[in-house]
């Protein structure tokens, strides 16, 4: 018999046995996050909304969540595919951002930190286009070609 096959066989069984190891420790993470779900952590939904736990019902194995104040919906522990709690920012760090986004015509961010969205995709192309004007200026670049 040809030892190349053994060889063939050996690495693809240990290729399955390396893949199935990892997806088992993703698994396990997954279960224990979901274990450690508690009222007040803000989580996303594996189709991608973002609300508050409210409540656990660990006998059906349902999670209450609230996407807007009033409004409660009532999801499967699996559905929660992560957590979403945003880091509380210190007055220094907001001071330093709004510095940050400075008016120059590249930028859609206002002075507050707020980015404006525009209606159609004319104004992203606009901001992008000076934003590449700004950094061909930058560079000492000419527009002829």
């Amino acid at each position: 018999m040809d030892f190349s096959i053994i060889i063939l066989f050996a690495v693809l069984a240990a290729l399955m046995f390396f893949m199935s190891s990892r997806t088992r420790k993703q698994q396990k993470q997954q279960a224990e996050f979901r274990a450690a779900l508690a009222p007040g952590h803000e989580v996303m939904t594996g189709s991608g909304m973002v609300g508050t736990v409210v409540e656990i019902d660990d006998e059906t194995d349902t999670v209450t969540i609230e996407s807007t104040p009033g409004t409660q919906t009532r999801w499967m522990r699996a559905a929660i595919a992560k957590r979403t709690d945003t880091v509380v920012e210190t007055e220094d760090a907001e001071e330093s951002d709004a510095s940050e986004t400075s008016d120059d015509a590249g930028s859609i961010a206002s002075a507050d930190g707020n980015v404006e969205v525009p209606d159609d995709l004319s104004g992203l192309d606009s901001a992008q286009r000076e934003y590449l004007e700004n950094k061909r200026r930058e560079n000492g670049e000419t527009e002829d070609k």
